[in-house]
């Protein structure tokens, strides 16, 4: 199994990006998946998720609004829109999946996980 993200960088204030998440191994609409971002000196952090097959979404309050959560389960790739950056939104983000049911806000419920892909924001 592997989650591979890319789409991260550096964007200044108010820019956007979208992160990517690619899995192998494993069909992504049978697995909830989540977005977790520890800022550079803090735990892994709940930004977003996507139920199986995308059916509903979930997302940090500080995140509502300004990212959307989606998938293309044709190409097993599930996405991360992030627009209206702000610099605290820099950190490593992770992808991750989970076949059983659980907490969307947990990452230790997930089973998978990528390597990351790293977004700074500049202000």
């Amino acid at each position: 199994v592997q989650l591979v993200e890319s789409g991260g960088g550096w964007v200044q204030a108010g820019g956007s990006l979208r992160l990517s998440c690619a899995a192998s191994g494993l069909t992504l609409s049978n697995h909830a998946m989540g977005w977790f971002g520890p800022a550079p000196g803090k735990e892994r952090e709940f930004v977003a998720a996507i139920s199986w097959s995308g059916g509903s979404t979930y997302y940090a309050d500080s995140m509502k609004g300004r990212f959307t959560f989606s998938g293309d389960y044709a190409k097993n790739t599930v996405y991360l829109r992030m627009n209206c950056l702000k610099p605290e939104d820099t950190a490593d983000y992770y992808c991750e999946a989970r076949y059983y049911s659980g907490s969307y806000y947990d990452p230790d419920e997930y089973n998978y996980w990528g390597q990351g892909t790293q977004v700074t924001v500049s202000s």
